[in-house]
């Protein structure tokens, strides 16, 4: 019986010392990773958004056109049709980089050349 009391006291000391342990390794967790991750997130977020006037944007609805104006409460597009929209700047979704224009020579050549191969002799 003085076992079986021993025991029980020595379980119920460890207990705490556990989710000591616990909280350590999950406050640790969240300041060495969870924290600085989000904050990385959040950042790119800021630089995707902010586009000067001139350059081709995306809103968060897909729409794509080209910022006219920006002020702190507006951002005004200009869509291929001329029509100009006015957005609130949390709307944008980033800069819309132009695609460059691909050159057929490229991959029509990489076909000449494995043609050829037995015109050596």
């Amino acid at each position: 019986m003085l076992y079986a009391l021993a025991t029980a006291t020595t379980k119920s000391s460890s207990s705490p010392v556990i989710i000591i342990i616990y909280v350590v390794i999950f406050g640790g967790l969240y300041f060495f990773y969870l924290r600085p991750r989000s904050r990385k997130q959040k950042a790119a977020r800021v630089q995707a958004r902010q586009v000067d006037v001139g350059e081709r944007a995306r809103t968060i609805g897909g729409l794509i056109g080209t910022i006219v104006s920006r002020t702190d409460e507006s951002v005004t597009l200009r869509t291929a049709s001329g029509v100009e929209l006015e957005f609130i700047p949390s709307a944008i979704a980033g800069r819309v980089d132009p695609v460059p224009p691909s050159t057929d020579d490229d991959a029509t050549s990489g076909n000449d050349d494995s043609s050829h191969e037995g015109d050596d002799k």
